[in-house]
């Protein structure tokens, strides 16, 4: 087996240094914030197993990767980078990597939460300016918290939304029980939750799964977190409610199109809070990741 991990940050580049254990097979590391589809076949070149943080994997620019057999990708949420069913087809297997970060991501939906519901990040921009904005904000024990569906991210966060006095709803697609929540029908988790959190994998079935029409359904000037996929949500729909009110507030770690365009609509709207595809950056999510993704590689080398 010969890898590479084709994206490496120069921060995940010493973290993965950090793991790496004697008896682990040899993994390449190419130290590079972005690399573009077409520079695939030109890096991958000899190696039949790749390490993918976040570079976009078109099936037709792998089928040009001659050998290569397994894309490990960094994460849980690989249809946003490339179709494994069609990979798959090609010879390529695509491996991906759940629970690593269900803490780190569920302590960055409670964090965009409480500063949308205290517009924490607008004062914030006013102040820098000279402003003393003392805007009022929502007060949210005793509030319920709406989980469209429950993993281990979203059972972090009912963990700590109930701890901090919140009611906690939600709704899977498969039938689950979990102390201290209560689950409900679609309709009556949209209708009653002051915020509502997204925890859905982005799949052909869920793409757009919080459209126009269940928008309308939210109760006026709800808090929508949404650090899942991007493409759970009409966009469109999202940014006029976001204009119209009935949704409040919006803290938003994920998108549409990734890096989020200078000039989108979402930057210029003052009920929006935004961070980068950041909530799983943590050191201690980061270590687990590649720990397993080595793991993984090991695996593949065994020929388990």
């Amino acid at each position: 087996m010969k890898a590479l991990f084709v994206d490496a940050t120069a921060e995940l580049d010493v973290i993965f240094r950090c793991v790496v254990r004697p008896d682990d097979p040899p993994v390449d590391v190419h130290q590079q914030d972005h690399v573009g589809p077409e520079d695939l076949p030109r890096l991958l070149a000899g190696y039949d197993t790749v390490l993918d943080d976040r570079t976009q994997m078109p099936t037709e620019v792998l089928r040009r990767c001659a050998g290569l057999k397994h894309v490990i990708f960094l994460g849980t949420g690989a249809r946003s980078y490339m179709h494994p069913e069609e990979l798959a087809e090609a010879g390529i297997t695509v491996h991906t990597i759940k629970g690593y970060g269900d803490v780190a991501v569920a302590e960055h939906a409670i964090a965009l939460m409480w500063s949308a519901a205290r517009d924490l990040a607008a004062m914030d921009r006013v102040i820098r300016t000279g402003g003393w904005p003392r805007t009022e904000g929502a007060q949210l024990g005793g509030k319920t918290i709406g989980l469209l569906g429950f993993g281990g991210i979203a059972a972090e966060v009912a963990r700590i939304a109930g701890g901090s006095g919140m009611r906690v709803l939600a709704w899977n697609r498969t039938p689950r029980t979990t102390p201290g929540v209560e689950f409900v029908p679609l309709d009556r988790l949209l209708a009653e939750s002051h915020v509502l959190s997204l925890h859905l994998l982005l799949t052909d079935e869920t793409r757009g799964f919080l459209s126009a029409e269940r928008i309308a359904q939210l109760r006026p000037g709800v808090i929508l977190v949404n650090t899942a996929r991007g493409a759970l949500v009409d966009e469109a729909a999202m940014i006029a409610a976001l204009r119209s009110g009935q949704i409040g507030h919006a803290g938003l770690d994920v998108f549409d199109t990734e890096p989020l365009p200078p000039g989108h609509p979402l930057t210029e709207l003052e009920n929006v809070t935004l961070s980068a595809h950041s909530a799983f950056r943590t050191p201690e999510a980061s270590e687990t990741l590649l720990r397993r993704a080595l793991d993984i590689a090991r695996d593949i080398a065994q020929g388990s």
